[in-house]
């Protein structure tokens, strides 16, 4: 109840003076709020949806925005260049100046869960999402061929389109879970499979040179590596996992077109102050003993996580974290990157970061009740080390199941704030996708 209270108590002065706070909405079509900002920012232009309040200056100068939240040492830093109140974009940031291409195959399952809505006005919502960009995620090779489909599609759209997608398929993946166990194991000639279904995936880009690639790397594996070593399948495949995401970097690499973002977890898996330097030294030898890959552009974090990128208080959960939101593990992790000679550069998932405060451990990562659509996807992001906000998971596809009995069990999608019934990883979640649309923050 006090945080509740201490939540309004700070955000009540921007609905009293109808400003929106830093980084919030100040404009987009169907937008009914405040289109001035408070003090020290300034309304970007997003997307014909989204127009966000951005750290930076209307003078045209460049300024230094520091805000220190007074339960922790932490602050969070902008530093803002031009009237456009957002961050100078970082040299060879991937996505300036490409459009980024809309994934059918979400779109297509957006189009038939609007077909199950029947208030016109969610309806309305939900049908906007299609046209928010997502990652197109490829679990499966079977799933392989579809990319030279879309690549062959962004290609027709004209110059400078740039496809985002996933690379997700590790023998014994996901160690630590079960939820997201993949196809290929191990002890069944997994490695030479995985090495298949990369050279497949190259295959596939080879033939569309013109086509930008943006690519997240394994999703949880590294981080696995770094924290879960004592769970029995973690240690077992740590070898392995190196092998196969130094193949993949390495084959990626040749193209020229694919630009790679390695997957750091989130603030409360290696942010906290004791996984900062064990994972900055895992991140740089797998970099330097892959001959440092010069596609290889930094690190994506949060991926399918509901972590804010700037938390307005801490939540509750995280207490004990000094790096209690993406921003500040980022500004922690970043400084040891560079020293140890990684690329420093980063993307940040935010499609499930509308609502915070709403998990019971920092743990909990399956359906979690009451998540809603986040910040939408820019390079307008207010800190040069954050190349983009994107969205890499798609809403309303579910985490894992609740079934106890199903063979991808994971217990985490049975917890009290796990939406509840699910069904199998992957498989869409009707009732979850509604909710993601009615909480989103900003709305749609």
């Amino acid at each position: 109840m006090l945080s509740s209270v201490l939540a309004l108590l700070a955000v009540a002065p921007f609905f009293v003076n109808a400003q929106s706070p830093v980084y919030g909405q100040c404009g987009g079509q169907g937008y009914t709020g405040p289109t001035t900002c408070a003090s020290g920012s300034t309304c970007v232009y997003s997307n014909p949806y989204y127009s966000q309040c951005l750290p930076g200056s209307q003078t045209g100068s460049t300024t230094t925005t520091t805000t220190t939240h007074s339960s922790s040492s932490s602050s969070h830093t902008t530093t803002s260049t031009g009237s456009t109140g957002s961050s100078t974009p970082a040299a060879g940031n991937p996505y300036t100046g490409y459009t980024v291409f809309n994934s059918p195959y979400y779109a297509s399952e957006i189009a038939a869960a609007v077909e199950n809505i029947t208030d016109a006005t969610t309806k309305s919502k939900a049908s906007s999402v299609a046209d928010i960009p997502t990652f197109i995620w490829f679990d499966q090779v079977a799933k392989v061929p579809q990319l030279g489909t879309y690549l062959a599609a962004a290609q027709a759209q004209g110059s400078k389109s740039l496809v985002q997608i996933v690379v997700y398929d590790l023998p014994d993946r996901d160690c630590a879970a079960a939820a997201s166990n993949g196809e290929f194991t191990i002890q069944d000639n997994g490695q030479a499979n995985y090495e298949n279904y990369i050279d497949q995936i190259v295959a596939q880009i080879k033939q569309y040179p013109d086509v930008r690639v943006v690519a997240v790397i394994e999703p949880d594996s590294l981080a696995n590596l770094v924290t879960n070593l004592s769970v029995a399948e973690c240690s077992a495949a740590q070898t392995t996992y190196i092998a196969c995401i130094t193949y993949a970097i390495q084959q990626l690499n040749t193209l020229g077109n694919v630009y790679m973002y390695l997957d750091a977890g989130h603030a409360g898996w290696l942010g906290w102050p004791a996984n900062l330097q064990p994972a900055a030294n895992l991140f740089s030898s797998l970099y330097k003993n892959a001959n440092s890959p010069s596609m290889v552009r930094g690190l994506a974090t949060n991926v399918a996580n509901y972590n804010a990128l700037v938390a307005s208080s801490p939540d509750p959960i995280t207490q004990g974290n000094p790096n209690y939101d993406e921003i500040l593990y980022i500004q922690a992790l970043a400084p040891l990157l560079e020293s140890a000679g990684f690329p420093a550069q980063f993307i940040v998932d935010q499609g499930r970061s509308g609502v915070q405060n709403i998990r019971s451990q920092w743990g909990d990562w399956c359906n979690v009740k009451g998540a809603g659509f986040g910040t939408r996807p820019t390079t307008n992001t207010g800190y040069s080390q954050v190349d983009a906000i994107v969205w890499v998971k798609p809403g309303g596809e579910c985490d894992g199941t609740s079934n106890s009995s199903a063979p991808r069990y994971d217990y985490h999608c049975s917890l009290s704030d796990a939406d509840q019934p699910s069904p199998q990883a992957g498989t869409w979640f009707q009732e979850y996708f509604v909710t993601l649309v009615t909480a989103a923050n900003p709305a749609l």
